[in-house]
């Protein structure tokens, strides 16, 4: 990780779904928790590194994308990044991350493409950052902004990364947003 930011950034995180929405779901395993606990892992990173971190939410709670997106906006912040995990029709049919960003090209696109290669060095398959036009937080949002997938949630081995190595994933992340800021 390198050292404390010169100038003060400030990322907003998005535990994606919360709530009633417990987003995709596996085993009894839920979107939403897994979601929320690294969010506020790689929150935790960032802060101390010297990054102001605005947080959609930090309990079990639910908010719309657009509220999000709002809240964000309202934020004036720098990035904004959604962490979700992702889901297939069949049980271990996809393996891997990607991210998502709404253009290809620019600062989010750069962000997502170091967050991958970090995770991809802990042993995710990197499905690239690909463009999703239609997502509301990222076409709501005033500055850069990326979905992370953090592995499939109805992939074993993915399960077994995500909970095996949870402290070097959320260190990954904050690896790949930290080094993304000029």
């Amino acid at each position: 990780m390198i050292g404390a930011i010169p100038m003060a950034y400030t990322i907003v995180l998005d535990a994606g779904h919360g709530g009633a929405n417990p987003g995709a779901t596996y085993n009894g395993r839920q979107e939403k928790t897994d979601a929320l606990n690294l969010t506020l892992a790689v929150g935790r990173l960032l802060e101390n590194a010297g990054v102001n971190v605005v947080y959609t939410r930090t309990s079990d709670i639910y908010d719309s994308p657009a509220r999000k997106a709002e809240k964000a906006n309202e934020s004036g912040a720098d990035y904004f990044v959604s962490i979700h995990r992702n889901s297939s029709v069949y049980p271990n049919q996809y393996t891997g991350i990607e991210s998502l960003v709404y253009n290809r090209y620019g600062d989010a696109a750069r962000m997502a493409e170091n967050i991958n290669e970090n995770l991809q060095a802990l042993g995710f398959i990197n499905h690239g950052v690909n463009e999703r036009t239609n997502l509301v937080v990222l076409n709501r949002t005033q500055m850069p902004a990326l979905l992370i997938e953090a592995g499939f949630i109805n992939n074993d081995s993915d399960n077994a990364l995500f909970d095996n190595r949870f402290d070097e994933l959320a260190q990954a992340i904050a690896d790949g947003i930290l080094d993304s800021l000029p």
